[in-house]
């Protein structure tokens, strides 16, 4: 049992949100549009009752990505947030959008015929740290503009270059 609600959100907090029951079918889709949804291979999903996920902050932009259901996203930094089906009362969140990812574990695969060749090869590719790629002197200057993985009480933008 998962200790609710749930949180996440956006990379750069202009939208969270809480989930105030126990998810659902924790999956990974393979199909073509949730790859091109979320810019990977595979998008990792879990899900409630439309009235178990409430938007704390903010409020998500929508893309119908076929003509019964739609994907909700930040407007202003992309993250992938959402995908329902319109006439289904439930709503899926992406996994990796939660404060804790890791809290909830994909149990099943779909729409396989899609899924990526070299996908099963992945667990056997060498593992890396970041701060053994990455000189000290650059790993200095990268500064995180996410937002934390918590709530907050105020949301302050972070300042983009120009």
């Amino acid at each position: 049992m998962t200790t609710l609600p749930l949180t996440g959100g956006c990379q750069c907090g202009a939208i969270r949100y809480a989930v105030h029951a126990e998810p659902t079918n924790p999956h990974i889709c393979h199909c073509r549009m949730c790859q091109k949804a979320v810019g990977s291979i595979f998008a990792p999903y879990t899900g409630v009752r439309r009235d178990d996920f409430k938007l704390t902050r903010g409020s998500l932009q929508t893309f119908m990505s076929s003509p019964v259901s739609e994907r909700g996203f930040c407007s202003r930094c992309g993250t992938p947030l959402t995908f329902r089906y319109l006439d289904v009362d439930r709503i899926s969140f992406t996994i990796g959008s939660l404060d804790e990812p890791e809290r909830v574990k994909p149990a099943a695969q779909y729409s396989v015929e899609s899924r990526v060749s070299w996908f099963h090869e992945l667990a056997g590719l060498p593992d890396n740290r970041t701060e053994d790629l990455i000189p000290p002197d650059w790993l200095a200057r990268i500064k995180s503009r996410q937002h934390p993985d918590h709530d907050t009480d105020d949301w302050n933008p972070p300042e983009q270059p120009e």
